[in-house]
């Protein structure tokens, strides 16, 4: 028989937000699922999760947006996406159609935007909860700002909390002193998950050019360069908060998913392995159920905090 992987990823929600297994797509490497979905069957997933979502439509910034690194990537893509408008007429009529939960990733300018977009997106069929976006970089307004104060993140998630009944997950950023704090401000504020992390900050530099490769200087790093960075606040954050954690940054394989389970986390977000290989959370969840098997582990919840001290 093989292994149970269902979990619930909202339990204290009164919806709660039921995957069948515990690997999703993270947002922005996955664009809306639907180019994937002609590909393969995302109903495979546990979850798609959306591109990020604003209130009107972006550009984005100007190329070039990424930059390749040693064992990672940098982007500064700005958030680039077709506005909650569309979402909601174009997109989520789509994601209705799947049997897989679709999150869909707000990214909001202000606190009192983050409950507006929560209410227009409220009992909007196709869309099975919220991932409050409070931690992007590559922006010049809101994300990153709101999410490097902990008073400002806490206040944006009661904001959608108050204005939705969808269960609201809140993504963490790791450019912060102390992402426990920033986890439990929002856990005490309604949170039904937290996703940990985003990108990291940082940059390249072009020595022909003598200047930087990316337009903003600036830019997210991903890929697994910045995985052991996102285990030990994995780690650090589901041993504080007493609602789920959905590890995210820089999983590639199958082993690295188990290690962010061990770690305490519910379930795992794969981002930049799919511009390699689009299939990768795929081969990753079947990387998962082998390693499963081989080692008789008979559910997925056996697996998760396994390297966590026990609390007291």
């Amino acid at each position: 028989m093989p292994p149970s992987l269902q979990i619930d990823l909202a339990p204290t929600h009164k919806t709660g937000l039921l995957v069948a297994n515990p690997v999703m797509p993270a947002s922005g490497t996955f664009s809306w699922g639907i180019e994937f979905a002609k590909q393969w069957g995302v109903n495979a997933l546990g979850a798609v999760v959306s591109k990020g979502i604003t209130m009107e439509s972006r550009q984005g910034n100007r190329q070039p947006r990424v930059a390749q690194t040693p064992s990672g990537m940098l982007n500064s893509i700005g958030l680039q996406n077709i506005g909650i408008d569309k979402v909601i007429t174009e997109m989520a009529p789509l994601w209705e159609k799947w049997d897989v939960p679709v999150i869909a990733n707000i990214a909001a300018d202000t606190v009192d935007e983050f409950g507006e977009m929560a209410r227009m997106l409220d009992g909007v069929p196709g869309i099975a909860a919220l991932e409050l976006n409070i931690s992007c970089p590559n922006v010049d307004s809101g994300g990153l700002e709101i999410g490097q104060n902990i008073d400002a993140s806490a206040r944006a998630t009661r904001a959608a909390v108050r204005n939705t009944d969808l269960p609201v997950i809140v993504k963490l950023t790791p450019n912060v002193t102390d992402p426990v704090k920033l986890a439990v401000a929002c856990e005490e504020a309604g949170a039904a998950a937290i996703c940990a992390i985003n990108t990291v900050l940082g940059m390249a530099i072009d020595i022909r050019a003598r200047q930087p490769v990316l337009p903003r200087a600036r830019g997210g790093l991903s890929g697994p360069a910045i995985k052991p960075i996102a285990l030990r606040i994995v780690y650090d954050v589901a041993n504080a908060v007493h609602v789920p954690v959905i590890g995210c940054g820089g999983i590639a394989t199958g082993e690295d998913a188990i290690e962010f389970l061990m770690a305490g986390a519910s379930a795992v977000q794969v981002g930049t392995a799919t511009f390699a290989n689009p299939r990768a959370p795929l081969d990753i969840l079947d990387g998962m159920c082998a390693w499963m098997e081989a080692n008789r582990v008979d559910d997925i919840r056996e697996l998760i905090g396994a390297a966590r001290p026990q609390r007291g």
